[in-house]
């Protein structure tokens, strides 16, 4: 399926776990640390003790806080949708405006790599498409199903 755009009109909150991390530090076993982000995250079994979570809520991986576009450093977490603040979480607000979004079918995290691969090369075929480099974020629906939102300047 082609990627396709979508407008978000509400920010969403999530709460979760966060780290900060590079797409050079991540292609290197040694030194990836978002596997064992998403490890903890079901270990701890943040999706069903987090304070406040929206009933409906989907998993949501977020990506923000970009240092330099694809090769800087950015913050990356692992949470759920939240109604409010709880007074010790850690919180990333997914920015409303434009998503360029890429779907992902199949064994995960398999399925979201693959996906990611394709969204590296739709940025590099079309150039004149620009990343906000704001928040990006995966909504995984089921346990083989993910969609990967890109912000796009309009």
């Amino acid at each position: 399926m082609e990627p396709y755009v979508t407008t978000l009109s509400s920010p969403i909150l999530v709460s979760g776990l966060r780290l900060r991390t590079r797409n050079s530090d991540e292609s290197d076993e040694k030194t990836a640390l978002i596997s064992e982000l998403w490890r903890q995250f079901f270990l701890q079994k943040i999706a069903d003790n987090t304070p406040y979570r929206q009933a409906s809520s989907p998993i949501y991986g977020i990506y923000t806080a970009y240092d330099g576009g694809v090769t800087g450093y950015f913050d990356v977490m692992a949470g759920v949708a939240v109604n409010q603040a709880a007074a010790d979480a850690d919180i990333i607000e997914i920015q409303t405006g434009t998503y360029r979004v890429f779907d992902a079918h199949g064994p995960m995290p398999e399925a979201i790599i693959e996906a990611w691969g394709k969204v590296w090369c739709f940025f590099e075929q079309h150039p004149e498409m620009k990343r906000r480099f704001a928040t990006d974020f995966e909504s995984y629906t089921t346990a083989e199903s993910a969609q990967i939102y890109i912000g796009i300047l309009p």
